[in-house]
């Protein structure tokens, strides 16, 4: 199966994780109503710097246990190698044990700075983050469910291994698309089509039930909805004229 490229990663950037879910549905045989986006509610805490693409890095943490860094002294520098070993861009998921309460953030200024530097372009955490103006400033996106003011022990336990952050197991791997609305796993099968059916549905919306919808002026409700019904079929056909019946889409 052919994965997506760094530049069609850089495509993919140019739409919403909406759109992106889009095209993904109308492709994919999977169960679109589960399983490849988040459960839980996300906060987007850098909104203004669009989505973000990658690959998926993974990392365990326990901010609340004290024993942690003694138990495992290498584990920093043992997990650091981890990452730059992946090629990038990379998305790192953590995986807060804490979970519901928060004692501390993985990430800061610090941590911010050393992921951009091997590569990763930002992190989804069930957790929290800290340092949120340096963390913007190095250029790393943050998708949390919180702030929060200090780290605790907050030492990778595990990585490279499957997680759960906001009520969705993810793979290490998974091509993953988030911005402000959440985020979609791609599953691995999908990714040769994803940015194609992608666009083709922003467009078949763009020739179709948006501009029927925009075209108000001067007309009666009656019209317009027959202009609305007009539009959703042709919307429909071109649709399963692409990507098969809906039954497959």
């Amino acid at each position: 199966m052919k994965q997506v490229t760094h530049q069609e990663m850089l495509e993919l950037k140019r739409w919403n994780t909406p759109t992106i879910y889009n095209g993904w549905e109308a492709m994919t045989r999977h169960d679109r109503t589960k399983g490849w986006f988040n459960r839980e509610e996300t906060r987007d805490f850098m909104p203004e710097m669009g989505p973000m693409v990658g690959r998926v890095i993974t990392v365990v943490i326990e901010p609340a246990n004290s024993e942690h860094p003694t138990a495992l002294p290498r584990a920093a520098s043992e997990y650091r190698e981890y990452v730059a070993s992946v090629p990038g861009p990379k998305i790192v998921l953590v995986q807060d044990l804490d979970k519901p309460e928060v004692i501390g953030s993985f990430w800061g200024e610090v941590n911010a700075n050393t992921h951009r530097a091997l590569g990763c372009v930002g992190t989804i955490t069930d957790g929290a983050i800290r340092d949120l103006d340096e963390m913007r400033n190095a250029g790393f996106k943050a998708i949390a469910r919180r702030l929060c003011v200090g780290h605790a022990f907050s030492t990778p336990v595990r990585w490279g291994c499957a997680v759960e952050v906001f009520g969705t197991t993810v793979e290490p791997g998974r091509l993953i698309h988030a911005d402000k609305h959440g985020f979609l796993v791609i599953p691995e099968e999908d990714e040769e089509r994803v940015l194609a059916a992608s666009v083709f549905m922003d467009r078949n919306e763009c020739n179709t039930v948006i501009p029927a919808a925009r075209s108000a002026a001067g007309r009666t409700f009656e019209e317009i909805l027959s202009s609305l019904d007009d539009a959703g079929r042709a919307f429909r056909e071109a649709t399963a004229a692409e990507f098969g019946t809906r039954g497959e889409w």
